[in-house]
């Protein structure tokens, strides 16, 4: 077994012939300095990510399989996808509901999940769309025979759509249920589109509309071509642009004063039901004028609410305009830091130092990246293909390092690994699977890195100090000084097939460190250091529950803290 030196202080001394000399502390009768990566209070979640209709069908009451009628072109109900019928992949409704959420919400609590996001709940279409491009199993942006059982194709923003709330149970319900086990609702808004709306062969009801309060029609696309509308002289048309953006979606106007009050009031009355947070589709297709009034408007009504936007681009210059305040201060899905995390829990195996560059610790892009929301798949893009180890290490990665980690729904069994958007990725994962996960390696050590996160503030908030991420190891600090609390976790991760011994100086402070998963204390002395076998594929996590003293730390974390949010 070979033992990791991580202290470049250690080996100048050994260099030196020198014996350690203790690192000076600081002054105990200074202020205390702050350190804090954030103090947003959502950052205290993880979130697990649920397709609303692929989760659980928890009422087949509420199915609608006679819905679209006898044409097989427009029926709603498990409509298999041509070409993928060995992956098992559906273009139709498969029964996904409210009480299948709710049902389950004790399972999801319990892997340490402290939010559910759940994909848009407003009224769809009641048929399938029979304009478009003809739908195959590698197929992307085409939806001939497609339903709206993801919820993208809203109708009617202030109703829910009827293929998930039951008797008893409407929105208001599911979220107070929800709280009652602890988990924040993560509700998907959409403001740049509504249903497919042009291409059909003949005009077909709900597509193209959208809808008020009150059921009065207050836009509809009328089957028409982008450029054949008419905004500025037919009032149905002035909710859109004319020209195209996404496949056959409408266009919404993003200028009209018009379009982005609907959308105020609209999704005002979903958090009035009990949603806690935002998650933004396709944020970048729209400008961040409206985003900023937008923001303004529903912070004005409900203070601090968070919000995180989906811009699918991998670079961060480009995302990361989306987080400043004069552009309405929303976090992002951090699209960068997603593709290095599949080359390094993925099937190409890259070292630890892949993640490096895309953290953005220090004088990056982001207001902060400390709020952004990390992940390594989702539902617009192939699960990772990765052995159960591999699903492992990530999370063991993402519930202690920087952000607010998300996980998709059926990834604690490694569900479907490796397909795409019409080859599996939003299969059905239905309560069979849900009961036979528990128990699933995944899932156990997921629920063991999880549950630390959830009960370490270090871990939730506090600033990260790298000291080795190299090749199969990783090792860094999450230091937490704020408001009265006062932590150092010491993160120790190994995705190697064997394990790895580490001996830890650098940063590190004396005391008496508790081994945060495993149980028992490490006493540290002023010399150091602290030494650590991290089984294969492993995490340890040392947590010392005091003030940072340490001279060498407290220099580093002023500079981490100085440079960590965009301004500073």
């Amino acid at each position: 077994m070979k033992t990791i030196v991580l202290s470049v202080a250690l080996l100048s001394a050994l260099a030196g012939g020198c014996a350690h000399v203790a690192t000076p502390s600081v002054d105990a009768g200074a202020p205390a300095a702050e350190y804090v990566g954030t103090t947003e209070p959502f950052a205290a979640n993880a979130v697990y990510f649920v397709l609303t209709d692929r989760f659980a069908n928890g009422d087949p009451a509420n199915d609608q399989r006679e819905q679209g009628g006898p044409d097989p072109a427009r029926r709603t109900f498990d409509r298999p996808t041509p070409g993928a019928e060995a992956s098992g992949d559906n273009i139709g409704y498969l029964g996904g509901d409210f009480r299948g959420l709710l049902d389950n919400a004790g399972y999801i609590a319990d892997m340490g999940f402290g939010a559910v996001w759940l994909t848009p709940i407003v009224d769809n279409p009641d048929e399938a769309f029979t304009g478009g491009d003809p739908i195959q199993s590698d197929a992307f942006f085409k939806d001939r025979g497609k339903t709206g059982f993801h919820g993208y194709w809203g109708v009617n923003f202030f109703e829910l759509d009827e293929h998930l709330p039951s008797a008893g149970l409407d929105f208001a319900g599911l979220t107070a249920g929800l709280r009652e086990h602890g988990l924040v609702t993560v509700l998907d808004i959409v403001a740049n589109h509504g249903s497919p709306s042009f291409t059909m062969p003949v005009d077909q009801p709900k597509f193209g509309e959208i809808h008020d309060a009150d059921g009065t029609l207050v836009a509809d696309h009328q089957n028409l071509a982008p450029a054949e509308l008419d905004p500025a002289g037919n009032p149905l048309h002035a909710f859109f642009h004319d020209e195209p953006d996404l496949a056959q979606l409408s266009n919404l106007d993003d200028t009209n004063p018009a379009v982005l009050d609907y959308f105020v009031r609209a999704y005002s009355q979903w958090i009035d039901q009990g949603a806690g947070a935002f998650r933004i589709d396709t944020i970048r297709h729209v400008p961040h004028p409206f985003w900023k009034a937008f923001s303004d408007r529903i912070r004005a009504q409900h203070p601090g609410f968070f919000m995180f936007g989906e811009a699918f681009d991998h670079e961060a210059a480009n995302i990361a305009p989306h987080t400043w305040p004069e552009n309405g201060g929303v976090s992002v899905l951090d699209f960068p830091l997603k593709a290095a995390l599949q080359e390094v829990f993925g099937t190409a195996d890259a070292g630890y130092e892949t993640l490096a560059g895309a953290l953005y610790l220090v004088d990056g892009p982001y207001t902060n990246p400390y709020e952004l929301m990390t992940f390594y798949d989702n539902h617009d893009m192939p699960r990772m293909q990765a052995d159960d180890a591999g699903f492992v290490d990530a999370h063991n990665w993402l519930f202690t390092a920087r952000g607010i980690p998300v996980i998709y729904y059926g990834s604690e069994i490694g569900f479907m690994r490796g397909t795409g958007e019409h080859a599996g990725n939003r299969n059905y994962f239905g309560q069979a699977r849900i009961d036979a996960a528990v128990g699933h390696p995944i899932r156990e050590q997921l629920v063991r890195i999880a549950n630390l996160r959830a009960a370490t503030p270090a871990l939730q908030r506090g600033l990260q100090l790298n000291v080795q991420l190299e090749g199969e190891r990783a090792a860094f600090y999450r230091v937490l000084q704020h408001g009265g609390d006062a932590q150092i976790a010491l993160v120790l991760l190994n995705k190697g097939d064997a394990p790895a011994a580490f001996e830890v100086e650098r940063y590190l402070q004396a005391g008496r460190w508790r081994d945060a998963l495993d149980g028992g204390r490490v006493e540290v002395a002023d010399v150091g250091p602290l030494r650590a076998t991290v089984p294969a594929h492993g995490v340890k996590v040392f947590v010392l529950d005091a003030p940072v003293r340490d001279a060498e730390l407290a220099a580093a974390l002023d500079i981490a803290m100085a440079g960590a949010r965009r301004g500073d």
